[in-house]
């Protein structure tokens, strides 16, 4: 058994996927990723890849939260860019949001993202 994360918090799924998902033993938590959208309006939130990364994260705590976690239940995130020249801007806005215990990462150049949007996160999580 598993239990279904949705929340009015995040943006809802752009495809036919669950927003997160709770294990039975309620132990982890599997975050699909989170684009730049605005929770309520819908649209993208940021011009540049920093300004998008922020409303990702942002969307990450509320799945998170409806789940029973926190960024600190994280441990493991993958970022991927449509730009691996916008990595070091990313890392800026990635080190305000963990601080301590910082999660495993990896990080992927890809071609497109839906949405056309520059960045999008997706994490797993232990309660």
């Amino acid at each position: 058994m598993k239990e279904i994360i949705k929340t009015d918090h995040a943006p809802a799924a752009v495809g036919p996927y669950s927003q997160g998902i709770k294990t039975s033993c309620g132990t982890m938590i599997f975050c699909s990723g989170q684009i730049p959208l605005d929770p309520q309006s819908g649209k993208i939130i940021g011009a540049t890849s920093a300004e998008q990364f922020e409303q990702c994260l942002k969307n990450l705590q509320a799945v998170l939260k409806a789940g029973g976690a926190e960024l600190k239940n994280v441990v493991k995130t993958t970022v991927f860019l449509t730009n691996m020249g916008d990595f070091a801007a990313i890392n800026e806005v990635y080190a305000r949001y963990f601080t301590l215990e910082l999660p495993a990462r990896s990080a992927v150049e890809v071609s497109r993202l839906p949405k056309d949007v520059k960045i999008e996160i997706e994490a797993i999580a232990m309660l």
